[in-house]
């Protein structure tokens, strides 16, 4: 009997004791669901707020990319070429800037000015042979005199109100694009007062903005803003080599097919190249351009196209094979087939913007991943 007493409450004492823990442990969990909750509710308000403001950020936002890229011309400027002023310093790196761009524009404009000179010589050519005069204005009212009757004809016809009516939409249209060009040229004057706002005090700023998440939470956002501003880094560098050695291909090759514009239309793939995959809108110049030789030398556009759409190949494969593993996967510190799986699987994912984050977000989530989940500081590649 005393046996069995004691037995009873040994169980009736573990049975106590085993639903308190059960209910803390419910409680424990219950409250980690709350937070877990409100932190995802908080994130979701932020993005409907951010996408609500989106025209009002995206100035700012484009500034501080800004001010980051220009930041160490100011400090070379200040501290190495002593202009003490930090706002000196600023319109100096500015001044640069213009200039830089300038000369760029230099080897673009004035050759590009001279091919439309000759696609204009070549349709004086092209109405000499047809009209047998050089009188452009002269050869114009001849074919109107010989047309009247089909020309009032046609204005008087149900065609061409049909056709004036189609058009009046996109007149307006033209205009609304228009006003957005002008409210363009006023957001870019406020991107650039808000860049040299940002200029003026930009290590106060870059010190101070932690401030805004709890004490207990700065560690976190320090560490990851770290590996953030690391990898911005290193991909802003990366790129501009592969954009370098992409512009340079592109001259060499340009120059040995005595393709017009060589050495501009090589500079201009180059700079559009900063953002990848970009330059592949300039197979548009190309194209004309191609018709301006062809139609200058008499040779087959599809021949002259085709070369140089075949050395848009050629480069985008050595690019891709060599240049990118190489350079990117050096800079940024992934190994190349992991730099090729992930411009796959971002492109499949998001289109043209994933190939453009690929490799600075997939650095990123690693670079998280072995920070605070398995707990490794350094990138294994």
């Amino acid at each position: 009997m005393q046996f069995l007493k004691r037995l009873c409450n040994f169980a009736v004492h573990n049975s106590v004791h085993i639903d308190t823990h059960y209910i803390m442990k419910s409680e424990i969990t219950f409250d980690r669901f709350i937070r877990w909750a409100g932190a995802i509710l908080l994130v979701i308000a932020v993005l409907f707020l951010v996408n609500y403001l989106a025209g009002v950020l995206l100035p700012f936002a484009l500034a501080w990319l800004f001010a980051y890229l220009l930041y160490p011309t100011v400090c070379f400027v200040q501290h190495r070429l002593r202009v003490r002023v930090r706002a000196l310093a600023i319109l100096v790196t500015l001044i640069g800037v213009v200039v830089l761009f300038g000369g760029i524009l230099y080897f673009i404009i004035p050759p590009m000015i001279e091919q439309f000179e000759k696609l204009g010589e070549i349709l004086v050519r092209w109405i000499h042979q047809r009209t047998h005069t050089d009188n452009i204005s002269l050869a114009i009212s001849s074919w109107l005199e010989a047309h009247q009757q089909e020309v009032e004809k046609f204005f008087r016809s149900d065609d061409f109100s049909n056709a004036l009516k189609a058009a009046m939409p996109r007149v307006f249209s033209l205009v609304g694009h228009t006003a957005s060009i002008i409210m363009s040229i006023v957001a870019s004057m406020i991107t650039l007062l808000y860049m040299v706002f940002i200029l003026l005090d930009y290590e106060v700023l870059t010190a101070n903005w932690i401030r805004i998440f709890p004490k207990q939470n700065r560690p976190f956002w320090h560490e990851l803003m770290n590996d953030v501003e690391r990898e911005l880094n290193n991909y802003i560098r990366g790129q501009s080599l592969v954009a370098l050695c992409m512009g340079i291909m592109f001259c060499i090759g340009f120059t040995l097919m005595d393709f017009p514009m060589a050495i501009g239309l090589g500079i201009l793939i180059g700079i559009m190249d900063l953002v990848p995959y970009l330059h592949t809108f300039a197979l548009i110049p190309t194209a004309f351009l191609a018709m301006l030789k062809a139609a200058d030398t008499g040779q087959s556009f599809w021949l002259v196209f085709g070369l140089a759409f075949g050395l848009f190949c050629l480069v985008q494969l050595i690019t891709e094979t060599i240049v990118i593993p190489k350079i990117m996967g050096k800079a940024m510190g992934l190994n190349p087939a992991i730099l090729l799986l992930s411009l796959s699987v971002w492109g499949a994912l998001l289109g043209f913007i994933g190939l453009i984050i690929a490799l600075p977000l997939t650095t990123l989530i690693i670079a998280y991943w072995q920070r605070y989940v398995t707990k490794e500081k350094n990138i294994i590649t």
